[in-house]
């Protein structure tokens, strides 16, 4: 037995799971998106923090470098100073 239904009764039947599919891979899809512009924010913000502690870290290093240096010089001018 075949049983053939009416072109218009599978039509109503199927258009409204259509787009009800539609409208949820497209909601699905908008979230997807979201989600990879908070990832791609939060990355490149995690990359901003790391350089600018590498930066930090460097102009610490300097000046803790020149503050040495200059109590060595202020040390050794002074011993000559006083053999002088």
């Amino acid at each position: 037995m075949i049983f053939e239904q009416d072109p218009a009764q599978i039509l109503d039947a199927l258009l409204p799971l259509y787009l009800n599919n539609q409208l949820l891979r497209a909601l699905q899809e908008s979230a997807a998106s979201e989600l990879a512009a908070r990832m791609t924010a939060m990355n490149n913000a995690s990359e901003n923090a790391s350089d600018l502690i590498g930066s930090l870290t460097l102009t610490y290093n300097k000046a803790r470098q020149a503050a040495i240096t200059q109590e060595i010089l202020e040390v050794c001018g002074g011993a000559e100073a006083l053999n002088g």
